[in-house]
């Protein structure tokens, strides 16, 4: 009686998964082409495929003009493609880190990552750390998100094993002692440090070039791609540590792995964007309740409902106010928050 009841479920579970991996990338193409064509210079649609076919030698299916075509390629599509690896790298990030803690409230910020960059953020910028020109402050923000990562790490070993419950704790403290470092530097700094500071903080894809795009593209891209290789681990998670060990998981090594993965994925996108919220936490939740808790579909599509919004957000964020731009921070977690109080109303018996 219980397997026949059980298997409705599954089955549903099922179509939704086959549904959403074929609709999610059908949205993302949708949500990259009206991003790159809206703004203080419009571009239609087929006007954005003529551009992106005219260097293969393709008659445009309407015409352009020339200064369309250096927007598009200098300014609107370096941005996108930031938001698109930021935004993937986040929500695949938090899918696992949920997997890895049992627990779909858990998110990339648990590891310190988004608080330990802010710090390092924040002090180059108050003690003028300029080893690195303009890049002071990504390579400022990469170094501080691994090193609180890796202190978070180093307090959660218990006899050489990884203790999930004291890394939580851990993450709690280390945030918070961050936390108390940005605001003494928010404290020390002039209005025009604390201007950029702030700005930073509340996260943003202004400042995306092409280097910018190539210096996060490796990590993110490896979080991205080799995270959801883990999903097999992550459903064995889900029966407990000591039932994953009798499946033939390496539990230690898959842990290891995954904070790794995560650290550099989402330390390389705090990095060149700044702190943003609620990704993380939000669409992996969102795709739980609406394709089941199966890693091999939840890791992928998170991934491309991460990067649609973001984009999406990143597009708001940009023309809501123009000529002025509202951090995406901002957008991320008034969108994310409400929303997310939802699924936690709608869905409060799951998460007991």
């Amino acid at each position: 009686m219980t397997t026949l009841s059980a298997d409705p479920v599954i089955s549903r579970q099922r179509a939704r998964a086959a549904t959403a991996l074929s609709v999610l990338p059908l949205l993302l193409l949708l949500a990259i082409t009206f991003a790159v064509g809206t703004g203080a210079v419009h571009i239609a649609p087929l006007q954005v495929l003529s551009i992106f076919l005219a260097p293969l030698g393709i008659a445009p299916l309407q015409a352009f003009e020339e200064q369309q075509a250096a927007v598009l390629w200098a300014i609107r599509l370096p941005r996108v493609v930031l938001g698109l690896l930021v935004g993937a790298g986040l929500a695949v990030a938090g899918a696992a880190m949920q997997g890895l803690f049992r627990n779909p409230l858990a998110d990339p910020g648990l590891l310190g990552i988004s608080s330990g960059a802010s710090l390092a953020a924040a002090m180059s910028v108050v003690l003028g750390f300029t080893m690195f020109g303009s890049y002071s402050l990504p390579v400022a923000a990469f170094l501080g998100s691994l090193l609180a990562t890796a202190l978070i790490y180093l307090l959660s070993q218990d006899r050489g094993r990884v203790n999930v419950t004291t890394m939580l704790l851990s993450g709690i403290a280390i945030n918070a002692l961050c936390g108390a470092g940005t605001g003494l530097m928010t404290f020390l700094a002039t209005d025009e440090q604390l201007r950029t500071i702030t700005f930073w903080s509340l996260g943003s894809l202004g400042g995306a070039t092409w280097p910018t795009v190539i210096s996060a593209l490796p990590l993110i891209l490896l979080g991205v791609v080799a995270l959801p290789f883990t999903a097999r681990a992550l459903n064995a998670l889900m029966l407990g540590e000591s039932g994953a060990a009798g499946l033939g998981i390496n539990v230690q090594a898959i842990k290891w792995l995954i904070v790794t993965l995560v650290a550099l994925s989402v330390g390389a996108g705090v990095a060149v964007a700044g702190t943003i919220g609620f990704v993380g936490l939000v669409v992996p939740h969102l795709l739980r309740l609406l394709t089941g808790p199966n890693h091999r579909t939840l890791l992928p599509a998170s991934a491309l409902l991460g990067a649609t919004l973001l984009i999406l957000a990143d597009l708001l964020s940009r023309t809501i106010a123009m000529p002025a731009e509202v951090p995406i921070g901002i957008v991320t977690a008034l969108l994310g928050a409400p929303f997310f109080l939802y699924l936690l109303r709608s869905g409060r018996k799951e998460l007991t």
